[in-house]
């Protein structure tokens, strides 16, 4: 059995989002994935949790972090599943299975874009979504998901 993490946080992005920074950045920004984790990371401290930071362009690997999330007993899932939101039911199945709070956060605002991007199947598996706040977004979630849990800032 793994080791329980229940003082962690999965914060899991998806396909492309390795590129941000640098893919269109006049509507994702000039922030970097790395910049993503690093505000992740400070915020979800402020809480007194860890968060354990991914990134994968396969939806298989998306799903077996899900999975080990379950199994490690996590506190919670931020997820940014990228283009996957809007195609995959497997992710929006894994979510469910898991049982574990989640927030879907994306970069833009998904509404104010083309059509098939108004739809999202991990939306569905979330109790929260937040869209078009940047990646102000993940530190929205963040402070969202500890309210979910009950947690305060730490002094």
């Amino acid at each position: 059995m793994a080791e329980p993490a229940t003082d962690t946080i999965l914060v899991l992005n998806g396909p492309n989002l390795n590129m941000l920074g640098t893919r269109e950045p006049e509507k994702y920004g000039h922030a970097t994935l790395a910049d993503v984790e690093k505000l992740c990371r400070e915020t979800a401290t402020q809480f007194g949790l860890k968060a354990d930071c991914r990134q994968s362009n396969r939806e298989g690997e998306l799903i077996d972090f899900i999975h080990e999330a379950h199994a490690r007993k996590m506190a919670g899932i931020i997820i940014n599943a990228g283009g996957y939101s809007h195609t995959s039911i497997a992710l929006h199945d894994a979510l469910l299975a898991a049982q574990i709070p989640t927030v879907e956060v994306h970069v833009t605002n998904i509404h104010a874009r083309e059509s098939f991007r108004h739809h999202s199947y991990t939306a569905r598996a979330a109790f929260a979504s937040l869209c078009g706040f940047g990646i102000e977004g993940y530190r929205l979630a963040i402070l969202g998901l500890a309210a979910k849990l009950g947690l305060k800032p730490k002094a």
